[in-house]
């Protein structure tokens, strides 16, 4: 069939025509257009019968289009961006950063997709920010509507359908019909309209555990305030009940923190010793470094401000003052300054001490007022082989734990604008980490007979978060690390009711939400177990003295007496917790300390009147 020759605009905003209606003028056309893209500064690849519109703005790093793929009239498109093949960005669109699209991609008019973000400190003027970018991963198959706004970090998993005007701040899994603002899931594409579904939008496919009720109430005893919207069906523990529906959840949530707000005050004060001028983790405890540096994280989640028995500078002043200038390590209290190990920081407490009071330093404005010079100093190759020497196969947490303090350690190190360590150390660390790493687990170490998974799992935290997650790098073989947290969860030893303690819960949901912001891969099951440990952490709450740590299988650590150290830890998982089930907003707080979601900011960035 002959078609009349149509004018060059009808292609530039319906695309998909120009394959099988353009004229050879058009055609000719067509190819300039794409040879000036090849041409331009930016790496560009384009596959069989792509389409780039002339009015389209195409300034790339990295363009790589797959088989007949468009860009239409008017986009905007900059950064890395990557598409697999029938993808179209319609007219008016604005994708920009890192972002990578599957294969049948449709992404709607006007709509934005965002794979960078700017920094928001106080200390810099909006202009002179740093630039971020953890990017926008795209499934197949998925349609995006017009007027949609979807944010840094985002993945959109295969088959998903998202709403016109939606804002999409939360990864989505795959076969999500998904609106609003901020956009929420409201039903898997599979289910016909109309069907039951349980928390989460997922059709109801499980039958309910014998004996749950959807209005079962909080634990008995365990302190939480008996109001409304506290208690319908949002009660039953972990280990079996009936998860609680969205809306309740979010509604828990909400009055949960405000209650905690309304109570920060009473728990600082019941862990403050004014004859020492020092915090103890609660009453009848010794005033320790960890206590007063989980005063200041509690009371930056809460109150938004610094504990109120000390002004900000006499915080800065006191915690800068416990550092050894020598080695740079903080021991403590009444202990002697500390000797480091043969590569860092040695075992015990100056080894937590370099993350908790690093980041109750920065959380006041301060820092550290010497570098950590038993990092600075260390070597590639005296770091590799203490890296071997570590006790991956029976000890992995302890493992785990040395490199959390090592790379936090020569964090602080950059973030003061001198060296990490010497020369390649730092980049050894991560070659070696993902040398190690193993493919058919994700993780390093193995599973003892003693306890499972659990020393690899929670030296799996304790490592990617002061390595991977704090420097913004992604983890090697997110799969399979998701499969043995999800099956390390099935362990009674660990997570049968009232068995759970904060580290072991922590130890599963970073993890968890660390690997979601680069797979899909289990997010329904992810989700399912995420809502059920929040609904028995709210019922552990202790009015006016905050939460307790938990039990430990060998008696050691703070227990189940309320403290802050339990109270600072169960704040951070439970917002970890609520962003995985999408309903963290309602909390109102957002850890900004040594739990913070967020990569560390770059030290130093050079200013720029102009960022991407």
């Amino acid at each position: 069939m002959t078609h009349p020759p149509h004018d060059d605009g009808l292609f530039e905003h319906c695309p998909w025509l120009f394959a099988g209606q353009a004229s050879e003028r058009q055609r000719a056309a067509q190819e300039q257009r794409q040879k000036r893209l090849f041409a331009g500064a930016g790496e560009v690849r384009l596959g069989e019968d792509c389409f780039v519109a002339e009015t389209a703005a195409v300034h790339p790093d990295v363009l790589h289009l797959g088989d007949r793929s468009y860009i239409a009239a008017q986009a905007y498109v900059t950064g890395e961006i990557r598409t697999g093949a029938d993808c179209t960005v319609n007219p008016f669109t604005v994708v920009r950063g890192t972002v990578t699209l599957g294969d049948g991609v449709r992404v709607g008019a006007h709509t934005s997709l965002l794979g960078f973000n700017h920094g928001s400190a106080p200390d810099l003027p909006v202009h002179r920010q740093p630039v971020t970018s953890r990017g926008i991963t795209i499934g197949d198959d998925v349609w995006i509507g017009s007027h949609v706004v979807v944010v840094d970090g985002v993945t959109i998993g295969d088959h998903c359908v998202i709403g016109a005007g939606a804002v999409v701040t939360k990864d989505l899994p795959a076969w999500s019909m998904a609106a609003g603002n901020p956009a929420r899931r409201l039903r898997d594409r599979r289910e016909p309209r109309g069907a039951k579904r349980s928390p989460g939008g997922e059709a109801a496919r499980t039958r309910r555990a014998p004996g749950t009720d959807a209005e079962t109430a909080w634990p008995a005893g365990r302190g939480v305030p008996a109001r409304a919207g506290w208690s319908a069906g949002v009660g039953a523990s972990a280990g079996g009940g009936r998860s609680a529906e969205p809306d309740v959840l979010a509604e828990a949530l909400s009055a949960f923190a405000e209650s905690a707000r309304a109570q920060a005050t009473d728990l600082l004060d019941r862990s403050w010793r004014p004859d020492t001028g020092r915090y103890a983790d609660r009453p009848g405890s010794a005033p320790t470094v960890r206590a007063h540096c989980d005063a200041v994280e509690i009371a930056d989640l809460l109150l938004r401000n610094v504990p109120p028995h000390l002004t900000a500078p006499e915080h800065v002043k006191r915690l800068r003052a416990l550092q050894d200038p020598a080695t740079g390590l903080v021991p403590e209290y009444g202990a002697p300054a500390p000797l480091p190990g043969p590569a860092g920081p040695p075992d015990g407490d100056c080894a937590y001490h370099v993350l908790c009071v690093g980041y109750a330093l920065d959380l006041l404005g301060g820092s550290f007022a010497h570098p950590v010079h038993a990092v600075r100093t260390t070597t590639a190759d005296r770091l590799v082989g203490h890296l071997g020497e570590l006790p991956w196969t029976d000890r992995a947490w302890h493992a785990g734990a040395w490199v959390d303090s090592w790379a936090t350690a020569a964090h602080w190190n950059l973030r003061a604008g001198g060296e990490a360590a010497a020369p390649g150390a730092l980049e050894a660390l991560f070659g070696w980490l993902h040398t190690h790493a193993d493919p058919w687990t994700g993780m390093w170490g193995s599973p003892t007979r003693e306890s499972g998974r659990l020393q690899m799992v929670n030296g799996y935290y304790r490592l990617t978060r002061g390595s991977f997650a704090q420097f913004g790098l992604p983890v090697p073989y997110p799969e399979r690390v998701i499969d043995t947290v999800l099956d390390h969860t099935r362990d009674p030893r660990h997570f049968a009711p009232g068995r759970e303690n904060a580290c072991n819960v922590l130890d599963v949901i970073h993890p968890l939400w660390l690997c979601a912001r680069q797979t899909a891969h289990r997010g329904e099951e992810a989700r399912a177990w995420a809502t059920s440990q929040l609904s028995a952490a709210l019922g552990r709450w202790h009015p006016g003295q905050g939460f307790g740590f938990g039990p430990t299988s060998d008696g050691s650590g703070p227990g189940r007496e309320p403290g802050l150290q339990g109270t600072e830890m169960w704040l951070a998982i439970i917002w970890l917790l609520a962003d995985v089930v999408g309903v963290a907003d309602v909390l109102g707080y957002r850890p900004r300390g040594i739990h913070r979601p967020e990569p560390a900011p770059e030290p130093a960035p050079a200013p720029a009147a102009e960022r991407p």
